[in-house]
């Protein structure tokens, strides 16, 4: 039998226990319930004591965060050992659960197409594989397919395989993308030239966000603390250099930095989120070597988002907005002085995002639990 993919499998286990558990009184007057069920694992406890803000904390599960620890290892293995032991009884309704899911799904499909520059890019996948292939063709979807990346060969000899970024230049002869080996949302950063197909010798560790500039050889990107797992720092490399530069850095330990292009392309946009407040930055695309202006300073509870059209920004903001409102302002000074409405607040109905085209905008909202679109020119 064809190994089975991971996800779907959980959703059979999670079918299999809730059976499982529904059945427990059964099962414990049968042969493989009560005096003979396994036994679970006992992890030792390990106390470690962490004083913080006045409080002392005692955690007796702590060694267990140690992923390289033998001990640790040995631990979890038993942990499935019994896991397998468990639900051994029920092996049969695990297969006939995964046949009848798998029978919902259309294994052999292809993702709907998007233009980025003279291309259109997709995603397609096979019977029996594990993984999409991504793929494009030139000018037409009749065209010759190109295929980018098979992520199934990539995966080959590894436990676990993942892409994140995948972001082409604008010229289309480069493929910035970026993969994790471990499961542990650790991202390495890799340039493909997709003229000659090979890696370029580039490389960038715990990569978050991924953005060209429209000269087709700078690029930015976001990277991780190697501990806490927070994004705060934005850099910039151009190829075929040494130096790798680092733009912004975010030191507030409440916020994390994003960065993408606006829709028009025109600006990078580079964001820093907590919870309840955000604050944001741009730079022109073709100036890549400035440095980024920002647009409103953070200010509690105020959170925003900006995109770019038509020389403007356009702001979704909860300043004096609950469910938010849409403002534009010049980008020569886009303080809160220079706020132009453009869609107003409204109590009953929250401004969820707004896309801009080139004649009209798309204005997305919820009212009534219901997701709406409204286009205006």
């Amino acid at each position: 039998m064809r190994k089975q993919p991971r996800s779907l499998m959980l959703l059979v286990l999670f079918a299999v226990v809730s059976t499982f558990t529904l059945s427990g009184a059964a099962l414990a007057q049968s042969d493989e319930g009560g005096a003979n069920a396994p036994i679970p694992p006992m992890a030792e406890k390990k106390s470690k004591t962490t004083n913080i803000h006045g409080e002392t904390l005692v955690d007796d599960y702590f060694w267990l965060r140690e992923k390289s620890n033998p001990q640790v290892i040995a631990y979890l293995e038993s942990e499935n050992a019994h896991t397998d032991a468990a639900t051994k009884p029920t092996a049969a309704l695990q297969e006939r659960l995964y046949k009848e899911m798998v029978g919902h799904i259309k294994e052999t499909d292809q993702s709907v197409p998007y233009r980025w520059g003279n291309y259109f890019y997709y995603t397609r996948t096979e019977q029996g594989k594990q993984y999409p292939t991504y793929c494009r063709k030139l000018g037409t979807l009749d065209a010759k397919e190109e295929v980018l990346l098979d992520q199934n060969e990539m995966a080959k000899g590894l436990k676990f395989f993942s892409i994140a970024a995948f972001v082409v230049s604008d010229d289309g002869n480069l493929l910035a993308y970026s993969t994790d080996t471990t499961g542990y949302r650790q991202y390495k950063l890799q340039i493909k030239d997709l003229r000659s197909g090979q890696l370029l010798p580039e490389t960038f560790d715990r990569v978050g966000s991924v953005l060209w500039a429209t000269d087709n050889k700078t690029l930015f990107f976001t990277t991780e603390d190697a501990v806490t797992k927070r994004s705060d720092r934005f850099f910039r490399h151009v190829l075929g250099s040494d130096k790798t530069d680092l733009v912004l850095e975010e030191k507030d330990e409440l916020f994390d930095l994003d960065a993408g292009r606006s829709r028009d392309k025109a600006m990078v946009l580079i964001g820093s989120y907590s919870k309840t407040s955000t604050e944001f930055r741009y730079m022109p695309t073709d100036k890549p070597m400035t440095e980024p202006k920002l647009i409103l300073a953070r200010q509690p509870e105020h959170e925003y988002d900006v995109d770019h059209h038509g020389g403007l920004f356009y702001i979704r903001t909860n300043k004096g907005a609950k469910n938010f409102r849409v403002v534009w302002a010049p980008v020569s000074d886009p303080s809160e002085k220079n706020w132009k409405e453009f869609v107003p607040h409204r109590p009953a109905v929250k401004v969820d995002d707004i896309n801009f085209f080139v004649n009209h905008a798309v204005c997305q909202s919820w009212k009534a639990d219901c997701r709406n679109c409204e286009s205006s020119t």
